[in-house]
């Protein structure tokens, strides 16, 4: 389970290095500067802290993309306790309390893979959010586990998008099912489903088209895969994972609410956090909504896709 990773023996943050914290403390390093270089700063001076610069914490977490209101809950709670503290540091520690509490209990799951196979996953998001992309490093990270697994080509209309798919089925070894382009969508989830029963396979993943959100032709697409795979496999899909955009701020949350509306979020991804100062997106995705935020993409590589751990997020963006 991902929410033990720092309670394993031997992998502390400081143990893993260059591996999984160093990748997140790296792809958190803009979000870092924000919060704490300019406090560093404040206190250098010696300034005791006073309601001006509290004003200016405030700020800058609103800048790193925290949210207004949560900002502001946040900033509440701080300010009571602030009349105890004298240090950037202890004003840190009390931040990352704050923080911390963002993150429901058991906000990181056992992976379901493997109860029920095959194991159905059908990835929804905007265009450019890196969702098939995401896809593409999950058929690589579930083989890698060594589990079998299927990708349904189901985005039909945009141009390429299948040979994209392509690319990455290659590239994990894993089999594809695909149809020509503009064929439907659900028909090509029904078969994947098909094909992933009669060849054994663990996981199906099926890719979904992305076109604006706010399209409701979109939304009925998404549903009408959502119905298709029920019909063939029952209980399924077993997931619906939302791929979110990190650098698009609080519009991920507008975006998340709107599919979550149409086909029901189980699960979240957020991708480029290694491309914005705006990481505090993590926790106002945690803490909004009410569905485990799984997995992080923290650049282009492979392995740059993670398992998401509170504990580690904190850690790599305080410590």
């Amino acid at each position: 389970m991902a929410f033990n990773l720092l309670k394993k023996k031997g992998n502390t943050p400081e143990e893993t290095g260059n591996g999984l914290f160093g990748k997140l403390k790296q792809g958190l390093s803009k979000t870092r500067d924000i919060l704490f270089t300019d406090i560093d700063e404040l206190f250098s001076s010696k300034r005791t802290i006073d309601d001006s610069l509290l004003e200016e914490l405030e700020e800058s977490l609103i800048m790193a993309d925290l949210g207004v209101d949560l900002t502001l809950e946040i900033m509440e709670r701080v300010s009571k306790k602030s009349k105890k503290l004298s240090t950037a540091d202890e004003l840190k520690a009390v931040l990352k309390e704050e923080i911390s509490a963002l993150f429901p209990a058991g906000s990181a799951e056992e992976d379901p893979s493997g109860a029920v196979k095959p194991q159905v996953i059908m990835v929804v998001g905007v265009n450019g959010t890196g969702k098939t992309t995401t896809l593409g490093k999950l058929a690589t990270k579930f083989t890698n586990q060594g589990k079998k697994v299927l990708i349904a080509a189901a985005d039909t209309f945009r141009a390429a998008a299948i040979e994209q798919v392509e690319v990455w089925a290659d590239r994990a070894n894993v089999g594809i099912v695909k149809h020509r382009e503009g064929a439907d969508p659900a028909a090509v989830a029904f078969d994947g489903v098909e094909a992933a029963i009669a060849r054994g396979v663990d996981i199906l993943l099926i890719d979904t088209a992305g076109r604006l959100h706010t399209q409701k032709n979109l939304m009925e697409e998404l549903k009408k895969i959502k119905r298709s795979v029920g019909k063939r496999l029952k209980g399924s899909p077993h997931e619906v994972l939302m791929v979110l955009d990190a650098t698009t701020g609080q519009n991920a949350l507008s975006q998340a609410r709107l599919f979550n509306e149409a086909v029901g979020i189980t699960a979240l991804a957020l991708t480029k956090l290694d491309g914005t100062a705006k990481g505090g997106i993590v926790a106002s995705v945690a803490h909004t909504m009410d569905v485990p935020l799984k997995y992080i993409g923290v650049g282009e590589g492979i392995d740059d896709l993670q398992d998401f751990d509170p504990n580690l997020f904190i850690n790599a963006l305080f410590d």
